[in-house]
């Protein structure tokens, strides 16, 4: 009898032993070790696993060590173990960590019931006959996880920002400026006020500003309000409840505020809101809540607010036609989008950046313009900013033959716009009269005429029909001017 008592205790001393020994090999061999509870909270992790945790967004162990493990480790299978109580002996586990060669194995009381897991980071980097496995892995993961996010938009019926700071071409003071200012206020919950012409770039930079927000996994939504109709805009807003009216959808519609919760609601052209829905919306902002139509049940409304406007809103509220409280909850981070006259500088970069993207978008090649060309370009007003460049590149590529865009062919697009009045580039380059005594004027006038009519034919090529349009005079006049004086304009 005591022979047999003595086996089973030796039989379970060298279990306990080898148990230990696996344990401290593994400990010390692996690449990492991190222990969980029955409920799956990290009870342990071992010193090599400590260099894991900055990438995981841990500085102290103790902010790590007593959290659920599927909070802490992106795309962790340990809740997986415990549940079924089988191990996962060999596995790629892909956060954002890096990519690593994984183990994981329920551990057992002595009646057999799984108390936890212990998870091995066998790899953390990619041996050489393992690379080109981790190489697909991590392609098809990534794959699957912007197919994910994709079907999670469509499903949802929003959409993610398609803009970022870099889409916002410039080097200027000014365009840095923004560029700052935009930043900081993405990085608040006050609502941000972009200011600025038509044309200029605020819905851009919306959504960049949304783009790099601490909402920026949550849903862009945009409102354009000078688009809708008076009528439908608060059914746009607030949605409509089930049978609302006659006529109504029987399962109801979503309103954007509804549709923006949780990320950033964009208003734009703000200016051209009805009072009376501005008072309304300016009890959302305040209350954080609203009732769709039809419906006395509240609903939430938590998502950052970004309105825009090309209009004066200060005179619209010294008017009375904007409310001034609803005026100073939207004007706490006021932002100036420069017009491109006041950022000629940008022409360049700007022509460069629109003419790739009308070449992917029209098939052509991209167009070359010329330094005449951009002479010019820089030269006019532009009313309708940053949108009539392009336009006016979109009519100029589509114009000729070539892809070579020059001074004749812009100059003929901005004069049959018939928009507004052409402005010569400086005279800059030509050669200037040193001062001295002054001379009579109508000998300084024609100067200055002659001077103005060089400047035009360089710019147009010696296109007499154009360089007329660009001077605002009439094609007989020019030639007029051009046979009092030949020899000084030829």
């Amino acid at each position: 009898m005591e022979k047999k008592d003595v086996l089973p205790r030796d039989a379970q001393s060298i279990l306990e032993l080898a148990a230990r020994s696996m344990f401290d090999l593994f400990a010390n061999a692996s690449e990492g070790m991190l222990l969980v509870d029955r409920n799956g909270r990290v009870v342990w992790v071992n010193e090599q696993y400590k260099r894991f945790l900055p990438a995981l967004g841990y500085e102290r162990v103790e902010d790590f060590v007593g959290q659920p493990v599927s909070s802490v480790v992106q795309n962790t299978q340990m809740h997986r173990v415990l549940e079924t109580g089988e191990p996962i002996l060999i596995d790629l586990l892909s956060n954002r960590a890096g990519t690593f060669g994984v183990s994981r194995i329920p551990l057992r009381d002595s009646s057999g019931e799984v108390i936890g897991a212990l998870g091995i980071v066998l790899f953390d980097h990619a041996k050489a006959h393992l690379q080109p496995l981790i190489t697909k892995f991590t392609a098809l993961q990534r794959e699957l996880d912007d197919a994910r996010r994709e079907l999670a938009s469509q499903r949802s019926g929003t959409r993610r920002a398609k803009y970022s700071f870099a889409s916002f071409v410039g080097g200027s003071a000014a365009v840095v400026e923004v560029k700052r200012l935009a930043r900081r206020a993405a990085q608040s919950a006050s609502p941000v006020l972009l200011l600025g012409e038509t044309g200029t770039g605020k819905e851009l930079l919306a959504h960049a500003i949304h783009a790099v927000s601490a909402r920026a996994s949550g849903p862009f939504v945009t409102v354009n309000i000078a688009a809708v109709p008076d009528t439908l805009l608060e059914a746009e807003f607030f949605g409509v409840a089930p049978g609302a009216y006659t006529g109504a959808d029987r399962k109801g519609r979503d309103g954007k505020l509804k549709l923006a919760d949780g990320g950033t609601l964009f208003l734009d052209e703000i200016g051209d809101m009805p009072p009376g829905l501005q008072a309304k919306l300016l009890r959302v902002f305040q209350e954080g809540e609203f009732e769709p139509l039809g419906s006395n049940r509240l609903m939430r409304f938590e998502a950052k607010v970004i309105a825009a406007t090309s209009r004066d809103l200060g005179q619209l509220v010294r008017e009375g036609r904007f409310r001034e409280d609803l005026y100073y909850r939207l004007n706490v981070l006021p932002i100036r989008v420069p017009p491109l006259r006041e950022r000629s500088s940008d022409i360049a970069a700007l022509v460069e950046a629109l003419g790739e993207d009308i070449a992917q978008r029209s098939g052509l090649p991209q167009p070359e313009v010329s330094a005449d060309a951009l002479d010019l370009l820089a030269a006019q007003r532009w009313r309708g900013n940053v949108r009539e460049l392009r336009n006016v590149l979109e009519q100029a590529s589509l114009l000729g033959d070539s892809s070579r865009i020059d001074g004749a062919r812009i100059a003929q697009v901005l004069g049959e716009t018939g928009i507004g009045q052409l402005e010569a580039p400086a005279p800059a380059a030509l050669p200037t009269r040193p001062i001295g005594p002054l001379r009579p004027l109508p000998e300084q006038v024609a100067e200055l005429e002659r001077t103005a009519i060089a400047a035009a034919l360089q710019a147009c090529g010696g296109n007499k029909v154009a360089a007329a349009r660009m001077l605002g005079i009439s094609r007989a006049t020019l030639y007029e001017r051009l046979t009092e004086q030949p020899d000084s304009l030829a």
